[in-house]
C-alpha cells in the first residue's frame, strides 16, 4: 500500500510502515524497528468490529533497557498525493511558520515489559474496559478515520538493535447481518410489500445488522402471499436468505371422470383441470356427467389450494 518511506514532513523519515490488514478471523503481524511504524487498514467485514486489539511484544533485551520509547496511534491522516509517501506531521517542535501537527489520537510511554496489550474502540458505545491484560485507549476511532499509524518514537540511546513485534486483531461485537434475496412470480413482478424484522420496519435489499440470535421476519403485501420465517444470526457473519413471493390468488385442482364438464359460477372449464386460479369468495362449482349433475358452493380464500373430486358412493344393504 504504501511502499516507501514515510514522511513526517520536518526532513525526518521513517522506514516503510509494516501493513496490518485486519479481516475477521485475521491476526496479522510485522516486525518494527524501535524508530518504525505499522499501518492498520481495515479489510472485509470491518462493520463487525466493534474494536482493535494490539499487542506490541519486545525482544528480551528491552527488560535491561531504561525504557525511553514512546508509542503514538495517528488516525484521520489525508490521504497523499503520492500513495509511496504517507504525511504525518507529528513532529514535537516545528517553526512558527510550519502547519500545525496532527495530534496523535493517543501518546503513551512502552511499559518496560515483554508484552503490551491496547485495545482501540471502533464505536462510540462499545463496553471494552481496561484491565490488567490489556489498556482501552480513551475514546474511539471511527472506520471512515482508518488507515490508523502506529508509531514507536525512540526518546533514549541503546534502542537501535532492537526491533519488535506489532500483531492486530479485531474484536467482534455481538451482531451479524441478513441480507435477503426476493424472487418474484413472472407474471407479478416488482408490486410493493412491507418486511418487519421483530415487529420493525426495514429496508431491503441492503445488509441489515441484528444482534446475534433468533429473529423473526414477516412480509406484508397485497399482492403476494405474507411470509413468516424465524432465523438465526450468528455472530459477526452473514445470513443469506431466499425468499419466493407467491401469488395469492387461490388454486383448484379438480379430480374426475374424464367426461366429466366442469363449470365455475357458470363458466365451463376448457382444456385443463387444475391447478386454476379463481376470485376469492363464494364459488359455485358443478360437475355434469351426462344426465348426471352436482353443484356445491364453497368458500374460497385468499392463498389457499383446494382438492375438489367428485366421488361415486355404492350403497349395499340386504333387503327385508
Amino acid at each position: 500500500m504504501f511502499a516507501a518511506g514515510v514522511s513526517l514532513g520536518y526532513a525526518e523519515d521513517l522506514p516503510a510502515p509494516g501493513v496490518l490488514e485486519l479481516s475477521r478471523g485475521a491476526q496479522p503481524r510485522v516486525s518494527v524497528p524501535y524508530n518504525g511504524a505499522a499501518l492498520i487498514v481495515l479489510g472485509e467485514d470491518w462493520r463487525f468490529f466493534r474494536g482493535i486489539e494490539l499487542e506490541c511484544t519486545a525482544p528480551p533485551e528491552w527488560l535491561s533497557s531504561q525504557g525511553g520509547l514512546a508509542v503514538l496511534v495517528y488516525a484521520g491522516l489525508e490521504p497523499p498525493a503520492d500513495p509511496s509517501v504517507l504525511a504525518v506531521l507529528a513532529a514535537p517542535a516545528v517553526p512558527e511558520a510550519a502547519a500545525p501537527p496532527v495530534r496523535p489520537f493517543f501518546y503513551g510511554a512502552l511499559p518496560g515489559k515483554l508484552r503490551t496489550v491496547y485495545q482501540i474502540p471502533l464505536r462510540a458505545v462499545h463496553d471494552l474496559e481496561t484491565s490488567p491484560y490489556a489498556l482501552v485507549l480513551p475514546g474511539h476511532i471511527p472506520p471512515e478515520s482508518f488507515p490508523v499509524l502506529v508509531r514507536l518514537v525512540p526518546g533514549a540511546a541503546g534502542l537501535e538493535n532492537m526491533a519488535f513485534q506489532i500483531s492486530a486483531r479485531p474484536i467482534l461485537g455481538d451482531e451479524g447481518a441478513l441480507r435477503v434475496r426476493f424472487h418474484y412470480p413472472e407474471h407479478l413482478p416488482d408490486r410493493p410489500f412491507a418486511v418487519l424484522i421483530d415487529d420493525q420496519a426495514v429496508e431491503t435489499p441492503v445488509d441489515i445488522l441484528l444482534k446475534e440470535g433468533e429473529h423473526r421476519l414477516l412480509v406484508l403485501s397485497d399482492d403476494y402471499l405474507s411470509e413468516n420465517r424465524l432465523f438465526r444470526v450468528e455472530r459477526a457473519r452473514v445470513l443469506d436468505l431466499d425468499i419466493a413471493l407467491q401469488d395469492p390468488a387461490p388454486l383448484l385442482f379438480f379430480e374426475a371422470p374424464e367426461q366429466a364438464r366442469i363449470f365455475i359460477d357458470g363458466l365451463e372449464l376448457e382444456g385443463t383441470r387444475g391447478p386454476v386460479p379463481a376470485e376469492p369468495g363464494i364459488r359455485e362449482i358443478r360437475f355434469q356427467v351426462s344426465d348426471y349433475s352436482i353443484a356445491r358452493n364453497i368458500q374460497v380464500r385468499r392463498g389457499k389450494t383446494y382438492r375438489i373430486a367428485i366421488t361415486v358412493d355404492l350403497d349395499v344393504a340386504e333387503a327385508e
